[in-house]
């Protein structure tokens, strides 16, 4: 479980992203679209180089399931 630290870092930089980037009034639930959720994962977990990529695909499919009963968009409560 060595990736489980860098994962919840990415978590935490995921949630940060989200509350920027979203058009939710704060404290709501911060939704963005699937696709920019996933440019930033994508990109956020090759910089970091420690996740496996079998966990990011894993759970960016976890998280697009869940996008596509919500009008394309991720929340905050997904992840």
């Amino acid at each position: 479980l060595s990736w489980l630290n860098p994962l919840q870092s990415l978590l935490s930089s995921m949630k940060h992203a989200c509350e920027i980037l979203t058009r939710d009034p704060e404290g709501g639930a911060a939704r963005i679209p699937f696709e920019t959720f996933s440019f930033l994962y994508l990109y956020l977990a090759s910089i970091d180089g420690e996740i496996p990529e079998e966990k990011t695909e894993a759970f960016l499919h976890g998280i697009k399931e869940q996008a596509d009963q919500q009008s394309g968009m991720v929340l905050l409560r997904n992840f």
